[in-house]
């Protein structure tokens, strides 16, 4: 299965639809959006995007509290199962204990992708591109074997994404 992961797109909702587009056309069947939304407008675009998708509110998202109901968002920690994997889902990296196999969080705006003792741990980056001129998502392809990261990266002012790839072999708890 495939998976899309966004994080800390804040006010940049145009940012948002290009990685989500991105992310689609790459064949990720469930998104997950590792907090600071920022906008309805983002959430909108999750809940219309033709995929699943589950997003935990971050430190800068109480306004979006009373949409709670209209999208798939929650609280962190946030565990849930997808593809015969355990995640478990925050944006502030408080709960990083390696109780699950995925740990997705976001806030430090750095991009992360490290596998130890059977817990990968991913963060996207930032989707807003605000703190370096790079907006950052992630395609996650779980299989039975191996955990596939495909780390994007796209300039303020290129036209396309680039991508750098990691593979780990999956240690089954």
């Amino acid at each position: 299965m495939k998976i899309g992961i966004i994080s800390d797109t804040h006010s940049k909702v145009k940012k948002a639809k290009l990685a989500l587009e991105l992310l689609i056309d790459n064949g990720a069947e469930f998104i997950i959006h590792a907090g600071d939304v920022g906008k309805v407008e983002t959430l909108e675009l999750l809940k219309n995007c033709g995929v699943r998708y589950v997003a935990v509110y971050g430190n800068n998202d109480a306004h979006l509290g009373h949409f709670h109901r209209k999208y798939n968002l929650v609280q962190e920690p946030h565990y849930f199962k997808l593809a015969d994997t355990e995640f478990k889902l925050m944006h502030l990296p408080y709960y990083m204990s390696p109780d699950t196999d995925i740990v997705v969080f976001g806030h430090t705006h750095e991009f992360e992708s490290d596998y130890k003792n059977g817990t990968l741990f991913l963060n996207p980056g930032e989707c807003c591109a605000r703190n370096k001129p790079v907006s950052e998502c992630i395609l996650l392809e779980v299989t039975e074997e191996d955990f596939l990261v495909t780390y994007y990266t796209k300039e303020k002012q290129a036209d396309m994404y680039e991508s750098q790839h990691f593979s780990y072999e999956r240690i089954k708890k």
